[in-house]
């Protein structure tokens, strides 16, 4: 990547914008500077003061065939070819073309975000009596020049006309480079000395305003663009891989001559967020997400067709998903689709049914690469039960909670394989790599953990009946029961009884029940609210029992309200559903005598209402 630094007059900017000749990759998302940041952008010019660098990619680069669009404000005729494309300093630019040519008008917005059209105004008596008086020289005012107020049924100021700027004393900014439409406007002003003045000591110094670029040359690659974006966006968002793509994809020639017509990425992202919608689980799914999982499938066939001693490498990491090709997304969108919906009833199977119990979204990725590699064979007894495993080993062993690029190479590389493999068969990296321990109970207290949304998971589809209704919570009444997490000893019950907060707040003091049953506990101790619980749901003391052990719950402690027997008892029974899940056992480290973990590193924030 090569690049130049020159200075060019903001002038010529503007020429460069409004013929065309600097343009926008289709990627850039659209104009929304506000009112009063145009404003204070227009007293930096004329305060000579610096507006920051901008960034321009000269076009022509073979590898990069971003589709180009007008800066917005600008008209110029429809495939007129770009000379640069704008990478940062779009809002900046934008705002300074719509401002100073044309008819001056910009669609901006107030500080609320309510959309209005504005235009821009020089007070030139007070512009002359120096830089200090600057700022409050420079005027908004409505787009058709005209104040109003009591609810625009008096005018206030009216500079809709050239001879009113003038005879209001306001020069129009969209005037500032105009050339011989400047002299006109300023020849016509009565006070010729004043008009002379302002022309020498604000429009001149104006006229020589530079700021500084950043070309990058032909030989610039999307990944290079990339971290450009990551580094020195100012003033905007960095974009994402998925925008960067949809402008690669929309330049694809070949795509275009087959189908006469450009391809919209994000077109094809909502026809797959569509297909989503019956998936609840699968709503906060991005459009990353989703390209990351089709990278690792593409870059696997190509590591596996490949006969060089140093086959290119299966990645999910952000250079290479900028080399996708739209032949690579076209090959496995529909496959990945497929896939993604079976990560939904696999989810399901293990009692996952909406978003905010999803313990890891991104794991999510990889489980829908796992499936698409292996297709039907996924839905086998054994291998499915194997994919389960490496599962709950990723969640309970808590890894993929940071970046994650490279467990996701190695869990495509592995998992397929050791799924319909024998006993013989390495086992995966992450089912390897996965430990829970005894004391990590105690300190799980949100659902922020994924630990704790998986052990929520697992008491569900242990055959967690609900108390009231003894339904058992599977997809259809998880929904209308309203199901959530809540305590076995009340909160309140808890604080009487000086309960400590690690044990209070902790998984093994909570369980998922529904609301109705909730609002029947409330802050009771548990000997009076089983009482309730029995009449209300008009059931004898032994079916109460067994509700209750569907929930790893010991009756007898419960009644006694004995909340140091309960919390043994219950924390051992959670260890035995995490073994049983992780296919490994968990060491028990937690000395009676005293606590293992100090709870002030942990949240007190409760998951009850």
């Amino acid at each position: 990547m090569g690049f130049q630094t020159p200075l060019y007059e903001l002038g010529e900017y503007l020429k460069w914008t409004t013929s065309g000749k600097i343009q926008l990759p289709d990627f850039q998302r659209s104009y929304k500077w506000e009112d009063e940041r145009i404003r204070q952008l227009l007293v930096t010019i004329l305060r000579g003061h610096p507006l920051g660098v901008v960034m321009l990619l000269k076009t022509g680069n073979e590898q990069i065939r971003f589709k180009p669009r007008p800066i917005e404000g600008a008209i110029i005729e429809p495939g007129t070819p770009a000379d640069s494309l704008l990478l940062d300093g779009q809002q900046r630019l934008t705002s300074l073309t719509q401002a100073l040519t044309g008819d001056g008008v910009v669609n901006t917005m107030d500080g609320r975000g309510k959309k209005m059209m504005r235009r821009y105004y020089i007070d030139i008596e007070l512009a002359l009596q120096g830089d200090d008086r600057i700022d409050e020289a420079v005027l908004s005012v409505p787009g058709d020049g005209i104040e109003r107020t009591n609810f625009g049924r008096e005018i206030v100021r009216d500079v809709s006309t050239a001879d009113k700027e003038r005879e209001a004393g306001l020069f129009p900014f969209r005037l500032l480079y105009g050339g011989a439409e400047t002299v006109t406007w300023l020849f016509a002003v009565d006070d010729k000395e004043q008009a002379s003045q302002f022309h020498a000591n604000v429009i001149q110094p104006a006229n020589t305003y530079n700021i500084p670029a950043i070309e990058l040359d032909e030989s610039t690659s999307k990944s290079a663009v990339a971290t450009v974006f990551e580094k020195v966006n100012t003033g905007g968002l960095a974009l994402n891989v998925f925008e960067l793509l949809t402008a690669t994809f929309a330049g694809d020639k070949e795509y275009f001559e087959k189908h006469g017509t450009d391809f919209r990425l994000n077109d094809d992202w909502k026809e797959t967020q569509i297909q989503f919608s019956a998936y609840p689980v699968l709503a906060e799914l991005e459009n990353t997400d989703f390209l990351q999982a089709l990278t690792l499938l593409a870059t696997r066939k190509r590591n596996l067709a490949s006969n060089d001693p140093r086959p290119p490498a299966i990645s999910a990491k952000r250079e290479d998903v900028l080399k996708l090709s739209l032949d690579d997304y076209l090959e496995w969108v529909e496959p990945l689709r497929e896939a993604f919906k079976w990560t939904s009833i696999f989810l399901a199977e293990r009692h996952i049914f909406e978003t905010r119990f999803l313990p890891y979204p991104k794991q999510l990725v990889p489980l829908a690469a796992i499936r698409a590699i292996m297709g039907k064979d996924a839905d086998l007894v054994g291998p499915r039960g194997k994919i389960g495993r490496w599962f709950w080993c990723g969640i309970l062993g808590e890894l993929y909670g940071g970046a994650s690029e490279t467990r996701y190479v190695r869990d495509i590389e592995q998992v397929p394989v050791w799924a319909v493999g024998d006993a013989s068969t390495a086992t995966p990296n992450t089912v390897n790599d996965a430990t829970f321990v005894e004391s990590r109970l105690h300190s799980l207290r949100t659902r922020q953990a994924a630990a704790y949304k998986g052990i929520y998971s697992l008491i569900v589809g242990n055959g967690a009946r609900d108390w009231m209704e003894g339904q058992e919570f599977d997809k259809v009444e998880y929904v209308n029961l309203a199901v959530d997490v809540h305590h076995i000893f009340p909160q309140k019950w808890c604080e009487t009884n000086t309960i400590d907060d690690e044990r209070r707040e902790s998984i093994i003091n909570k369980t998922p029940l529904s609301a109705r049953t909730n609002r029947t506990i409330g802050g009771a101790a548990p000997s009076s609210y089983v009482e309730v619980l029995e009449k209300r749901a008009q059931i004898e003391s032994a079916l109460l029992d067994d509700l209750l052990t569907t929930h790893c719950v010991t009756p007898t402690y419960l009644r006694a309200n004995n909340f140091d027997d309960f919390f043994i008892s219950r924390r051992e029974q959670l260890c035995l559903l995490v073994e049983g899940a992780m296919g490994k056992s968990v060491p028990r480290d937690v000395d009676e005598g005293s606590s293992q973990e100090d709870s002030s590193q942990f949240e007190n924030q409760s998951d009850d209402n």
